[in-house]
């Protein structure tokens, strides 16, 4: 009897479902979110665990004191605290905007089948993750998965997929972001273990374009500079059913954001999204700039950035200050 397979899809087909729409009618006052946040801000400003990613360069010197927090509603009211506007590299948020482009571009089935939408069960850099799966990278949020993306995204030369990747960036985050040039030249020129992932992924006939030029492609939209301001207004979007509230601008077609959401449950938080997911009910994830987004679908998007990580990769505080606002504003979706 052959083995059946259909219990990874079942439980995102479940996640989808329950991402889809909005799950409860949020009531708290813009005085009591911002009650919280202040709370948050001021419970966890002092904390002085974790610290910068130091095999990155330019990550090691980024002021670990930059504490930022962002709430921004479906209807564009924005709530902040703290270092709102400074800014670090988006590092593996990004992995999120560039596989929204490729379902926009081929389709949720083209990256369900063609990347993969598991959870890998190893580091985020596994290579033999890739092995082991047959050659799928499993899910778009590891390195492998975030360079076959970027190699699918619709585009005749480099230039035109960098500007495509960076344009849909932009339009998230309703303003033009900025390319940090000292982390994109610390980084490219130590990305070898990233051109290896694209070389085998390529070797399995599952990249998009050529495999180092996808490396750099993607090297590069990790490097953009984002605050908790623009993380948040970003994750808001996905929130709002592919809308931004600030632009109004459409960004992404509806019928993909629990798709995304559903990515971000199961694969977004490195090896501790299951804990993540366990302890909020949230879709999220981070990058090792220091920034968190997390997703209240139908009402909120949270972003926070603080450089300091914990083992996995996490920020420390943005995990904290997003599991207390989640928390005391009673916004975990699975618990409505």
């Amino acid at each position: 009897m052959q083995k059946s397979n259909s219990t990874p899809f079942v439980m995102l087909l479940l996640i989808s479902i329950l991402f889809s729409s909005t799950l409860f009618a949020y009531e708290a006052s813009p005085t009591q979110i911002n009650k919280v946040l202040k709370e948050a801000y001021n419970k966890y400003k002092g904390d002085v665990g974790g610290k910068n990613a130091d095999y990155i360069k330019a990550l090691a010197i980024v002021d670990p004191n930059i504490f930022g927090i962002t709430l921004v509603d479906k209807n564009g009211k924005i709530y902040e605290i703290g270092n709102t506007k400074k800014e670090v590299s988006i590092q593996s948020i990004s992995k999120v905007f560039t596989a929204s482009l490729v379902m926009q571009d081929h389709g949720d089935k083209f990256v369900q089948s063609k990347i993969g939408v598991n959870a890998t069960g190893a580091a985020f850099n596994s290579i033999i993750a890739i092995e082991l799966h047959k050659g799928s990278a499993s899910n778009p949020f590891v390195n492998a998965g975030a360079i076959q993306s970027t190699s699918w995204v619709s585009a005749k030369n480099s230039k035109i997929r960098w500007n495509r990747i960076k344009h849909n960036m932009d339009n998230f985050a309703a303003r033009k972001l900025k390319l940090n040039e000292d982390v994109y030249t610390s980084e490219v020129n130590d990305n070898k273990r990233n051109q290896a992932i694209s070389k085998i992924l390529d070797a399995y006939g599952r990249m998009g374009s050529d495999p180092l030029e996808a490396t750099t492609v993607y090297t590069k939209q990790c490097s953009i500079n984002v605050s908790s301001h623009d993380l948040a207004i970003m994750a808001s979007t996905l929130a709002n059913h592919g809308i931004n509230p600030i632009s109004k601008k459409k960004v992404i077609e509806s019928t993909y954001t629990p798709k995304i959401m559903a990515i971000m449950a199961t694969a977004g938080l490195y090896d501790n999204a299951g804990d993540w997911l366990y302890d909020t009910g949230a879709p999220a994830k981070s990058g090792v700039g220091g920034g968190i987004i997390a997703v209240i679908p139908g009402e909120f998007g949270i972003g926070v950035v603080s450089p300091p990580l914990d083992t996995y990769g996490n920020s420390v505080r943005a995990q904290l200050a997003i599991k207390y606002i989640i928390k005391k504003l009673n916004l975990n979706p699975l618990a409505q």
